[in-house]
């Protein structure tokens, strides 16, 4: 087991300790009165159910909870957000430093932090002891190349997530100093459905992110925050304090990644040394930016860089040579942190709306469930307000020679597009803009500024979410978990009938072949589907490498009929010579154009290696596992589903969930890979949200005093 005996006590023990002093085992109160923090519960999964003394032994709880499962992630990433990476962990960091630097994410860090109330900034500061008590108690779990990144503060925990949220989200580094950034892809799913369409008459939340899988600030970690007056559970990103993904009985909300520009790129014209501005030269700000650099020797080499500063923010150099000043909104708004817990204690509607109002989180569209039946859906975001320009406009370089284009304030919580309690009884998100969050659609793009998002076109996965819940049937919690399951091809139930007709009758053999093989399969990506692969490869033809061009469609997407287009084929022979050459390429790569998809197709970590099912979101399927190439004969998750849950406000409540990767990412941990078999299956766990739960399936007990 993956536990260090000197905080842990066996099960049985514990269950004689409790007989022999006849004190319930259920009974929290009893046992925390004699504890300075709290105790944590790890279930046989590695999540840990936190049951602090009072609020900020909770935040304590929390961060020792991470340490334990994800200590040397941590570390990693504080270390990176204080701009010292390459200190600690030598030159392939420098430009992970100097970005962070440049943008002074730890200083303004230094004033988030001093910003905070005082009780949630001893939260804070007791989420950062939780990590430092933690690495001291047990030093043989940490890595000793993370060590000396501690003691962290709380300052480190505002800087990491300063730079997720501004400078990973909104305003990373490739997205700022290349080509547009493409606002499109990313992937998670989310929905609210009312009461109204429950059969049970309660309302249900799923809540389902999708991001890749390998990279460290990515990583999601499943818990349950208890303490005086509030039980929250769900997941958030490593190195968090707060879950961001959430619910209690009361409500329950998601995330998923929206097209909000937070981030401004001010092209500049040089004059003189400085640049021009409103008709005249004006002088850059300039500051010496020192740092240091870990050589192979281990010797810290000093390091410095002159930073430029323009009116819109810091400047840099594009990948064309050209200058290019930095805005980036909401670095004056430091309560993302404490906004997301104010949602996660909301007790109803008009307490989780009253925190949504203070538009501190910048980025993310938010999608909201309660007890009483309300559901929500909001653009949620710190964007910048505009009197002209539209969306491809400010996603673009703009004129930085003017005051014109500097922002004109904030647009407003009341003038973003939202959706509340629809008469469809839903409202869904897939990383698509807002016009199309329930169905029939009641938002409209000519009632917004231009640059509140993209028109579309909506993607194929989207348009399944929508399907699979548009129109008055009523559902049942079992019906919401199967349509979550499920592996069908949107694009293959509208075109491949198309694209068989259009065959039938070609002489060629692989066409023959083809057809034989796409008429038995079922259109699904399911482990034992034959001819999924074959369609994966003639799409991918037919659509581009991200399954995003819909050119080769007859009829092109439209936001009047945003569901049933694009539809046809605009070039029939085309597609069916694509076909002939995905027979090829089909059997070049998987061997044979009826491989079974789950033999190629592989939920492998570490020693657990499993048959796969989910595809590309792009093709429709909402299930979505972006799979990565080929390796060795068999190809891994890249990036997909992460964190499931789906709660409905039953009494008691009903949640399901998984985490595909496992809640621990320490070496030697069980949980690296104990859920892929859930994965696998296409089933979900049971979250043991009561203590009664939990002790019944308890992996052990931390006491934190």
């Amino acid at each position: 087991m993956f536990m260090n005996k000197s905080r842990t006590r066996p099960i049985v023990a514990i269950l004689l300790s409790a007989l022999a002093f006849s004190i319930p085992v259920a009974s929290h109160a009893a046992t925390s009165k004699s504890l300075e923090h709290g105790e944590i519960l790890w279930d046989t999964f590695g999540v840990p159910h936190i049951y602090g003394k009072d609020e900020a032994g909770t935040f304590y709880g929390f961060g020792w909870a991470q340490a334990h499962s994800y200590g040397n992630i941590v570390l990693k990433l504080y270390g990176t957000a204080r701009g010292r990476a390459a200190e600690y962990w030598g030159k392939s960091e420098e430009e992970s430093d100097r970005w962070v630097l440049a943008n002074g994410v730890y200083d303004r860090a230094k004033a988030w932090y001093a910003a905070q109330s005082p009780s949630f900034r001893k939260d804070i500061d007791a989420f950062a002891q939780g990590i430092n008590d933690y690495a001291t108690k047990h030093p043989n779990d940490i890595s000793d190349d993370v060590k000396v990144v501690l003691p962290v503060s709380g300052v480190d925990v505002i800087a990491h997530s300063l730079r997720l949220m501004n400078y990973v989200y909104i305003a990373s580094e490739t997205k700022m100093l290349g080509e547009p950034p493409e606002r499109k892809a990313g992937g998670s799913n989310t929905w609210a459905i009312a009461s109204t369409r429950m059969t049970d008459g309660h309302a249900v939340l799923l809540a389902n992110p999708h991001l890749p899988w390998s990279y460290p600030f990515f990583r999601y970690y499943e818990a349950q925050m208890n303490g005086p007056g509030f039980s929250i559970y769900g997941a958030t990103q490593v190195g968090l304090p707060v879950l961001r993904f959430a619910f209690s009985k009361d409500v329950a909300f998601s995330n998923t990644v929206n097209t909000i520009l937070g981030a401004i790129r001010y092209r500049l014209t040089p004059d003189e040394g400085g640049y021009r501005f409103d008709g005249k030269t004006r002088k850059f700000s300039v500051k010496t930016i020192h740092y240091k650099v870990k050589s192979t020797d281990g010797t810290l080499l000093d390091q410095s860089f002159e930073q430029r500063y323009a009116v819109q923010g810091p400047v840099f150099k594009q990948t064309d040579g050209s200058l290019m000043a930095l805005y980036v909104a909401g670095l004056d708004r430091p309560g993302m942190l404490r906004q997301y817990w104010d949602m996660g204690r909301s007790h109803n509607f008009a307490e989780f709306q009253a925190a949504t109002k203070k538009l501190q989180i910048p980025m993310f569209n938010i999608v909201y469930a309660d007890h009483d039946g309300h559901i929500m859906y909001l653009d949620n975001g710190i964007l910048p307000k505009h009197s002209e320009g539209d969306f491809n406009f400010w996603n673009a370089p703009v004129n930085g020679e003017t005051s014109e284009t500097l922002p004109k304030g904030i647009v407003s919580y009341e003038d973003l597009p939202k959706v509340i309690d629809p008469s469809s009884g839903f409202v869904q998100n897939a990383n698509d803009p807002p016009w199309v969050s329930t169905y029939p659609r009641i938002l409209h793009p000519e009632a917004y500024p231009a640059y509140i998002s993209l028109t579309g076109p909506m993607s194929l996965r989207a348009q399944m979410s929508v399907t699979m819940l548009a129109g008055t049937e009523k559902l049942s919690y079992e019906d919401v978990v199967k349509r979550k399951l499920d592996t069908h091809s949107l694009l293959a139930q509208r075109i491949l009938p198309q694209l068989m007709a259009a065959a039938t009758g070609d002489p060629r053999k692989n066409i023959v072949d083809a057809i034989r093989v796409l008429k038995e399969w079922d259109q699904a990506d399911n482990a034992d589907s034959r001819g999924a692969l074959l369609f994966e490869t003639w799409a991918r033809l037919m659509m581009g490498p991200k399954f995003t061009d819909f050119s080769n469609f007859a009829r092109p997407w439209s936001l009047d009929d945003p569901i049933h287009t694009p539809d046809g084929l605009k070039d029939a022979t085309h597609a069916v010579n694509l076909l002939d050459q995905a027979v090829v390429e089909t059997r070049k790569l998987y061997g044979a154009i009826d491989t079974p998809f789950g033999n190629v197709s592989r939920f492998h970590i570490g020693k657990i290696n499993l048959p796969g099912n989910g595809g590309f979101g792009n093709t429709g399927i909402f299930r979505t596992i972006t799979w990565g190439p080929m390796k060795d004969g068999q190809r891994t998750p890249f990036h997909g589903e992460t964190w499931v849950s789906i709660v409905s406000f039953s009494s008691p409540m009903r949640a399901k969930g998984l985490l595909s990767y496992g809640n621990s990412g320490q070496p030697g941990s069980p949980h690296q890979s104990d859920q892929l078999s859930y994965l696998s299956s296409k089933t979900l766990r049971d979250l043991w949200l009561t203590r009664t739960e939990q002790e019944a399936h308890l992996e052990s007990v931390d006491s934190l005093k």
